[in-house]
Formats: structure tokens, sequence, C-alpha cells
């Protein structure tokens, strides 16, 4: 199982205690220094079922200096996909992959229902 962070993100680190406090074994990537390619994310989004939008870090500084609720409608899939490969502060965290799930952010109940 991957797990990507950003180490200072306060919901990364509640996640990374619940993983610890429920014993799951993960890998850890940091998701600045080793951002997720393009060819990654549009694997993860065909997996997770989730609208591509769930894949960005909509509360960020620079989602918001990049106007991207203004700009993400008029882009396609494909051009949304390399935009999120450009940087990982644009890209929402945590993310966990697993074999079948992909899940961006960090909801507790969903977690205990898909990783146990």
């Amino acid at each position: 199982m991957l797990f990507l962070e950003y180490p200072k993100c306060s919901t990364c680190k509640k996640a990374k205690k619940w993983l610890d406090d429920n014993n799951v074994k993960y890998t850890d990537r940091h998701i600045v220094e080793d951002n997720p390619s393009y060819d990654e994310l549009k694997e993860w989004y065909k997996k997770s079922g989730l609208p591509l939008k769930k894949f960005f870090n909509t509360s960020g500084i620079l989602y918001k200096e990049m106007k991207l609720k203004d700009k993400l409608a008029d882009m396609s899939e494909e051009e949304q996909l390399k935009l999120l490969a450009t940087n990982g502060m644009l890209v929402k965290r945590p993310i966990i992959v697993d074999g079948e799930n992909v899940m961006t952010g960090f909801r507790e109940a969903e977690w205990a229902e898909k990783l146990k």
C-alpha cells in the first residue's frame, strides 16, 4: 500500500497516526519531493471512481493563486491530469493506493471500512 503525504499537513499526520494505530502497513511517499506522475494520476483516477476534482487540493494556496476554481471546468481531463503532475502541492492529500482502493483525503470511517 502506498501512502502519499505532505509531512507538514495536519490531516496527513492524523491519517498516518490512524494507519499506525491500526497496524496498517504502508510505504510512505512525500507528495512534493516525489510528485505523482501523469500516468500514476491517470491510473489512480480511473481506479478510484471519484470525480477528477477530488484529486485537487482545493484549499491549497497554489490552487487559489492559479484561480483553478474558475479554470478547471474549461479544461479536459487530460489537461487537468497533466496540471496535477506538475506540482504535488496541487494534489489532494493524503492519498492511499492499494490493490483495489484509491482514496483522497482522510475520512476515518471510509478508511476503516476499506482498509481493514
